[in-house]
């Protein structure tokens, strides 16, 4: 099943997103709330309901009226929280070396993740940025999860139970922000809080039985085979795949849960595939070749990210029209 929110008229609804059709749950069954939080707060009694809707309608032994008008927001316009982790180690080691630096040990030992802004979470369309996230402007090409219900020190084995459905993430970078501030051995906070993109449904675990494979050898919870790509103007700029993720979410979700209570509606995103980031690929590109041209993303740029399964999320970068900075504010 895909799950989508969606606004009409300024009001946020949920639907399923079926053969290029999006149908309001809430008018198919009067006990499905219409919005995103609270059916996720109903478990999984609500998510079998809608899944039965759902087949109805694919069987065609309902003919729900379609939503015409209406614009696609972000299947979890209001999480509870957002996370983003770092598991791809194909992207954590090119990043070191091309700041040559050695491999972190510490990679291998434990997932990490950071808190990023959950107000600041938008889907398709205008990315608005300030002059300074102009300073190197960045994608980020992750997957991300939703926590379905609550739970608190999960261990990794029994972890998978408790995603609701995964998305395609785009972890918006502004690097002159992130590196100033990381200088300073804390952040991303203004390098990363100004948008976090997901989209454009929210697809069901057993959509993606059939794309099922191998965890990493010594690594617990489900993994699948998942092309990833980015485009930039149209333009191939990244390729990598979701079974490249050395940590699992399982193993992610389970170090995120330790001690404390995650929520039916939590975000969690995978960290950068390889290749996944303007900030690796020039990396890359100047070790290689000293006369590489850096590119960073500018005001006009569509950022389109697609992944086997979960779907085409686009973006276009809009620059606000302003002169202020926070970056010249800084003390000599």
């Amino acid at each position: 099943m895909k799950l989508v929110s969606y606004k009409t008229e300024d009001r946020e609804h949920l639907g399923v997103f079926v053969n290029g059709h999006i149908y309001n749950l809430n008018s198919c069954d009067k006990q499905l709330p219409n919005e995103m939080n609270a059916f996720l707060a109903g478990g999984e009694e609500l998510m079998i309901r809608a899944k039965k809707i759902d087949a109805q309608i694919k069987s065609a032994e309902i003919e729900p009226k379609e939503e015409a008008f209406y614009e696609l927001i972000a299947p979890v316009p209001h999480p509870t929280s957002c996370r983003d982790g770092y598991a791809f180690r194909q992207h954590v080691a090119a990043a070191r070396r091309n700041r040559k630096v050695d491999m972190i040990a510490e990679f291998d030992q434990y997932p990490i993740f950071y808190f990023t802004n959950h107000n600041a979470i938008q889907g398709p369309g205008e990315i608005e940025c300030m002059p300074d996230h102009f300073q190197k402007l960045d994608f980020e090409l992750e997957v991300a999860i939703v926590i379905g219900k609550k739970g608190r020190n999960i261990t990794a084995a029994e972890a998978d139970s408790y995603i609701a459905g995964y998305m395609v993430m785009n972890d918006m970078s502004a690097r002159t922000l992130q590196m100033e501030e990381m200088l300073l051995n804390l952040g991303p906070a203004k390098g990363k809080d100004f948008s976090t993109v997901i989209g454009p449904w929210l697809v069901t675990p057993d959509e993606l039985e059939q794309y099922k494979t191998a965890a990493k050898p010594g690594h617990t919870g489900n993994a699948y085979d998942l092309k990833m790509t980015c485009t930039v103007n149209g333009v191939e700029v990244s390729s990598g795949n979701m079974a490249d993720m050395d940590w699992t979410f399982a193993e992610i979700v389970e170090r995120c849960a330790y001690g404390v209570d995650i929520l039916p509606g939590d975000v969690i995103g995978s960290g950068t595939v390889g290749t996944g980031c303007f900030l690796e690929l020039n990396g890359t590109g100047l070790l290689n070749n000293p006369d590489f041209k850096p590119q960073w993303l500018q005001d006009g740029d569509v950022v389109e990210m697609e992944i086997t399964g979960l779907g085409h999320l686009s973006n276009i970068i809009k620059k606000v029209d302003t002169d202020f900075s926070i970056l010249a504010l800084k003390k000599k």
